[in-house]
């Protein structure tokens, strides 16, 4: 489960500003609504690819003791 800021916390603050984990959750939960979503919606998850991009995706180079090679969403 997702525990974390909200979704309307978020909006308030610039894409660059959000953790991994909220970047990777709103990805997710977007990408599994996006038939559904408004242009409003579409543009969020537009910006949120664009962040994940910008970033060089999520996933972890290399496994570690305590981290594995993706992260993961719940």
């Amino acid at each position: 489960m997702y525990v974390g800021r909200d979704l309307s916390q978020l909006t308030m603050e610039s894409k660059q500003t959000w953790q991994d984990k909220e970047l990777g959750y709103f990805h997710y939960a977007l990408s599994q609504t996006a038939p559904y979503l408004n242009a409003e919606g579409v543009t969020m998850l537009r910006e949120i690819n664009n962040e994940i991009k910008r970033r060089g995706g999520l996933e972890e180079k290399e496994a570690t003791w305590t981290h594995g090679t993706h992260p993961v969403i719940d």
